[in-house]
């Protein structure tokens, strides 16, 4: 018998509140700061349920109420984590990423509940996540490249600074002006270090240039010597794009989106573009981390969610780049299931 099932028989006037105080903490977690009508609705409570349960949290110490609303503690955080802990081991979870940690053949698989396609507080979940493997794989001293996109971005919200005070250097995996600005690798590499009261240097280049630009830009003094600290990175974290959408937020080419689609292009990371086996057909001339430079010394963390990217991450996994996966429910109930 499962360990809630045995405290729904033990103590079944109990069980609601205890999943309800874990959804109301979850949420505090991705809308804060909150306030109780918003709370309220989403929960389909009424206000006057949700009063008592704020004020025990509030007593216990997981939350802060501010007229700006609510907001999680550090307790509050570490007592949710513990209870999905929980939750993962009960749900089956756990053991979801050991068996895919041997398919895939990565070091390590962290999943969380949900899917990102059909949740905003699964994306908040899968950032948390992602942010807790960086801070595992951490040494004495670390040089951490990041990338850009919306599921980094989540992941830099959730960066904390190391209780253990090993340093740490952000670095951008690679140029990024031309985008968005809060999507852009800079942008994302300085809020991480900004979370974990860390040193950052960024790297003002393009995304994407032509050969004649690299060439002159690549003898800048500043360029060259970034350039050298992000090949030195440690570690690597990033993202998995879905390659028709990428080429159109880069604004590709019509030739370019030509050669997607005629060579049935699933993904893209670093500036490549591959197909569903992992190979390479198309990459484009960028600064920064090339797939070359993913090398065994160097611990790769790879965030991707939302069960609509399944084929994108499977054919990047093929590579064999990755050390450690983060991803959710959604996407691993099908990486499990495909051949």
């Amino acid at each position: 018998m499962k360990l809630f099932s045995a405290i729904e028989k033990l103590l079944p006037e109990h069980i609601g509140t205890l999943y309800r105080r874990h959804q109301l903490l979850k949420y505090i977690r991705s809308m804060q700061p909150v306030g109780r009508r918003s709370l309220a609705q989403k929960l389909d409570i009424t206000e006057r349920i949700l009063r008592k349960d704020v004020e025990m949290l509030r007593d216990e110490g997981l939350i802060k109420i501010a007229p700006s609303g609510m907001t999680m503690t550090e307790t509050g955080k570490e007592v949710l984590y513990v209870f999905e802990q929980i939750i993962k081991e009960q749900t089956g979870i756990i053991g979801l990423e050991n068996r895919l940690k041997d398919k895939l053949n990565v070091k390590e698989v962290n999943i969380v509940e949900g899917d990102c396609d059909e949740s905003d507080e699964v994306k908040i979940e899968l950032g948390e996540a992602a942010a807790k493997a960086l801070m595992r794989s951490l040494k004495e001293e670390n040089i951490i490249a990041v990338t850009g996109g919306t599921t980094l971005g989540n992941v830099s919200k959730m960066v904390k600074p190391d209780p253990k005070h090993r340093k740490m250097v952000f670095v951008p995996a690679r140029g990024g002006l031309g985008e968005r600005v809060e999507f852009e690798a800079n942008t994302i590499c300085s809020q991480m270090a900004n979370g974990a009261e860390s040193e950052y240097h960024l790297l003002h280049v393009p995304d994407e240039v032509s050969d004649e630009t690299y060439d002159m830009l690549i003898k800048e003094k500043h360029v060259k010597e970034i350039l050298s600290l992000i090949q030195s990175s440690t570690i690597i974290i990033h993202g998995i794009g879905d390659a028709k959408k990428m080429a159109k937020r880069r604004k590709a080419s019509d030739e370019t989106i030509e050669i997607l689609e005629k060579q049935d292009a699933v993904g893209e990371a670093f500036g490549y573009y591959f197909d569903g086996n992992g190979d390479v057909i198309h990459r484009i001339n960028t600064f920064g981390i090339q797939l070359d430079d993913l090398t065994k010394e160097k611990r790769v963390i790879t965030v991707a969610g939302g069960s609509s990217k399944v084929a994108a991450i499977q054919a990047y996994i093929k590579m064999g780049y990755t050390d450690v996966l983060v991803i959710d429910e959604g996407v691993a109930t099908q990486l499990l299931a495909l051949k």
